[in-house]
Formats: C-alpha cells, sequence, structure tokens
C-alpha cells in the first residue's frame, strides 16, 4: 500500500522550508500532496492563491511524486478522498508544537486513520515565517532567497 501524506497549509507564501519538508518527506512518503487551504482565520491572502499554485507545481514538475491540490473543507476529509493516511508538517520552535498537536489530535479524533508526521524545520530554515516574507516582500524588500521560486 502506497504511504500517502498530505502537507496542508495556506502557503502564503511557499517557502524554502516548506520545500525542504517536503524533499525530506519524500524519504518516509511514496507521495506527497501539497494541499492549499482557505484558512478561515486569515481572511486575505497576500499572494494570489491560483499563483501559488502555479509556482509550486512548477517547483515540483519533475517530481511526480508530489502533487498540488486546493481545498476548502476539513483536512481529514481531504486526506480519505486521497487516501492519505498520515499529515506531513514542519516544525520551527515549540509555540509551533503547541499549535500543531491540537490540531493534530482533531485531525485523529475525525480521521482515526490519519497519523501527523511532525519533522524538524532544518537550522537554516527555522527562523523563516510566511508572515516575516510577506511583511518583507511588502515593504520592498528581498525575498527571493527564502523561497523556491522567483515573486
Amino acid at each position: 500500500m502506497k504511504k500517502i501524506a498530505l502537507f496542508p497549509g495556506s502557503f502564503d507564501p511557499y517557502t524554502m522550508g516548506h520545500h525542504d519538508i517536503v524533499l525530506r518527506g519524500l524519504k518516509l512518503f511514496d507521495q506527497i500532496v501539497i494541499s492549499i487551504g482557505h484558512n478561515t482565520s486569515k481572511k486575505n491572502r497576500y499572494f494570489d492563491i491560483e499563483l501559488m499554485v502555479g509556482k509550486i507545481e512548477k517547483v515540483y514538475q519533475n517530481i511526480p511524486e508530489v502533487k498540488v491540490v486546493l481545498y476548502n473543507e476539513l483536512t481529514s476529509s481531504l486526506a480519505k478522498k486521497h487516501g492519505a493516511t498520515y499529515l506531513l508538517r514542519g516544525l520551527r520552535n515549540t509555540t509551533d508544537f503547541e499549535y500543531e498537536n491540537t490540531i493534530s489530535q482533531m485531525n485523529r479524533y475525525l480521521n482515526e486513520e490519519l497519523e501527523t508526521v511532525f519533522l524538524i524545520t532544518s537550522p537554516e530554515f527555522a527562523a523563516i515565517s510566511s508572515t516575516i516574507i510577506r511583511e518583507v516582500h511588502r515593504y520592498g524588500g528581498k525575498v527571493d532567497e527564502f523561497l523556491p521560486y522567483e515573486v
């Protein structure tokens, strides 16, 4: 049976830290579905969602084990649709763990077959967050080295 993992997030934007988690995750899973969700707690996206899908698809155009999808439903339901029994998540720090742990427990409650696998962010990417990238970009700062594509 194929080991399929969802890598869910708003990815606004998708960073080198996210990319690192996917590349490392490919050593554990047969397929990774990067799942770009409509996060109800984040009212307005900074980067257009369709633009982000295109950018991420291009990054993985030669890696057929990676797929990109948009979704607007519970992550646990999306996992069932794709035959995924794992969620892949990256952790930069203990604050990320506290947040992700709660979500992981709810996803497991909603879908008993769903296990969350946490990968600790590689040190060189630990300070990168989508929030910081958006702020730097908004005010004209250079962000290219933090993204696996050009904006």
